[in-house]
């Protein structure tokens, strides 16, 4: 591994570090920094020296990394495959640089293997020396946050990771597809039915076309059609905790409202939990681009405002399990327990329920039938890149239509916006109408109504009728993504706390007019401002009925949650339990715990 010869295509010369930088890939996302000799010498003062080989690997592909690695001198390779035919050269670190991305942060066992290219010498601390530097170094810290975030991306543009092999049309591989997609997993899909490549692992391997779809990584480890749990497991995500005592927070959903409502919980003092069931960040995750979210004046991905997100709650010390899905609340001496689909139980003094939004399914002849293979209820790059060559259409008049409209515009030649309504500007916002309407490869269609979708295994077009006039019309698209509205998560709550007519979740004087007025009796008090009809349940976000649905005001009640849910504890602390109203605030140093 040494030369030129290793240089992946698309490279240039080594940089002044020794490093291979990609011609068509600067380093845009801040992903490669290198430290100051400031930096260096307070990350010397902790860590140790170590001298190094050409070949000793620091880390391994598909094993947990809990060291932090920084050149001092000589050159370190990053590799994925290491040691077979398919390696491949990713990036090489030279002095002033560290090594590891966010599953290092995170956790996560590693997607690349980290292999001495040229001898000399490295810094070596472990986590928990990083975490007490970096408490005390803001800058250091944001360095390292923003560093990590940017290579993950880049891994997941690389395709670097475990492979899914399997058909567009199972709904098994769909799934597999969308939860590593949605928890932003390097990974690359391999499709049965038009990749070369599937054939030759299934031979490999000796499994039939029946038997997918399959996960493969490193080509030792092969699951065959796993849940989401198991997914989560091979590449390190945390299980639920085993129950030891009582947590002063569990918050169930870990969208804009769960992840603000953590960050505020943690940093004061509380025991915090976060359950997940599919991936973080909700509804707001799957957003390509925001760009009016307060204190990012040029935008932010969902996926980027999650992930700091995620990274800010665990530096005060929350825990967040993924995938976890709820499906039972009730009482327990004085306490609540939720019951998972697993038959793990969590209980709590109080709970949070941040469960979002999903949106509206379109109900139309045809579309059941391509739902996740050409029909989307999201609009992220793992929908996009499939459709480089063909038109589709975004269903839907709001925000996120519109911001799917102008993500999806980046990559397919011709969108349609297709409206029921007669104006843009009745749920969208000005920002978003005004790039529509300019942009040259999007068409906006209003009373327009899809009618029904023309396709046996992939759509072929819609049939969309103008509502003012009757008129019927056939528009040619291969992908159809829908945002019509959403409907609550709360089918699992049904029965158990008091909802609006559309499944909402009621909160306040509303939550308590629908409960028993001995209850509140009993309490000595009003039901507070984002509590439920249960004493201690509160929510938050889009969830609970006449919440505004947008980012901001999200973050906002989740933040807010907390200050009603301390209210709550003192009212009913007792000997023995936390009491809020003493708590001192933790020290940082749970950071990338």
């Amino acid at each position: 591994m040494s030369g030129d010869e290793t240089r992946p295509q698309g490279t240039s010369a080594p940089d002044d570090a020794g490093e291979a930088v990609p011609f068509e890939s600067p380093d845009v996302y801040g992903a490669y920094p290198r430290l100051s000799d400031d930096q260096m010498a307070r990350l010397a003062e902790r860590g140790r020296r170590r001298a190094v080989e050409s070949g000793d690997v620091l880390i391994r592909e598909g094993e947990r990394c809990e060291t932090f690695y920084v050149v001092l001198t000589g050159s370190v390779a990053i590799v994925e495959d290491y040691g077979t035919p398919d390696e491949h050269l990713l990036r090489v670190h030279g002095p002033g640089r560290f090594i590891g991305e966010l599953g290092l942060l995170h956790g996560q066992v590693a997607f690349y293997t980290a292999v001495v290219r040229d001898p000399g010498e490295v810094l070596v601390l472990s986590m928990d020396q990083l975490r007490d530097l970096v408490t005390r170094d803001s800058t250091l810290g944001d360095l390292v946050l923003r560093a990590c975030l940017g290579r993950r991306a880049l891994l997941v543009g690389q395709g670097a990771g475990f492979r899914i092999i399997g058909s567009r049309y199972s709904a098994d591989t769909r799934r597999l597809r969308e939860f590593a997609a949605r928890n932003r997993l390097p990974h690359r899909w391999i499709d049965l039915e038009t990749d070369e490549e599937a054939e030759a692992l299934l031979r490999r391997f000796g499994i039939g076309p029946e038997e997918t779809p399959l996960v493969i990584w490193r080509d030792t480890t092969l699951l065959r059609n796993p849940s989401n749990a198991e997914l989560a497991r091979l590449i390190g995500l945390p299980p639920l905790p085993a129950q030891k005592g009582f947590g002063d927070i569990l918050i169930v959903g870990s969208g804009p409202a769960g992840l603000a409502a953590a960050v505020n919980a943690a940093s004061e003092g509380l025991s915090t939990t976060v359950v997940e069931a599919i991936a973080t960040g909700g509804q707001a995750g799957t957003s390509s681009r925001i760009d009016n979210c307060f204190g990012f004046p040029s935008g932010i991905s969902g996926a980027e405002l999650t992930e700091r997100g995620v990274l800010q709650a665990g530096k005060f010390g929350a825990r967040i399990t993924v995938p976890a899905e709820a499906t039972r609340l009730e009482p327990h001496d004085g306490h609540y327990t939720v019951a998972f689909a697993d038959g793990t139980e969590i209980t709590a003094r109080t709970v949070l329920l941040a469960t979002g939004a999903r949106y509206r399914r379109l109900h139309a002849p045809g579309i059941e039938r391509l739902e996740g293979t050409s029909v989307h209820y999201s609009a992220t790059v793992y929908e996009a890149q499939q459709c480089r060559t063909d038109p589709v259409a975004v269903v839907g008049g709001g925000n996120s239509a519109g911001q799917a409209v102008l993500f999806l515009a980046g990559y397919a030649p011709q969108v349609y916006l297709l409206v029921r309504g007669p104006d843009l500007a009745i749920h969208m916002s000005r920002y978003l109408i005004d790039q529509i309407e300019r942009h040259p490869r999007v068409r906006v269609l209003l009373h327009t109504e899809v009618t029904r979708a023309i396709g046996d295994q992939v759509l072929e077009a819609v049939e969309v009728v103008d509502r003012r006039s009757g008129e019927h019309d056939r528009i040619a698209v291969r992908a159809l993504f829908v945002f019509t509205g959403a409907d609550p998560n709360t089918e699992w709550l049904s029965g158990t706390l008091a909802l609006d007519a559309r499944g909402f979740l009621l909160t306040g004087s509303e939550a308590q007019t629908s409960s028993v007025s001995e209850l509140w009796q009993s309490q000595g008090r009003n039901c507070l401002t984002l509590e439920t009809s249960l004493p201690g349940v509160f929510a938050a976000g889009d969830v609970r009925s006449g919440s505004v649905k947008r980012v901001a005001s999200a973050v906002g009640e989740g933040a807010m949650a907390i200050h009603f849910v301390h209210r709550y504890l003192s009212r009913t602390a007792h000997p023995g339990s936390t009491d809020t109203s003493t708590r001192t605030r933790p020290k940082e140093s749970a950071w990338l715990a």
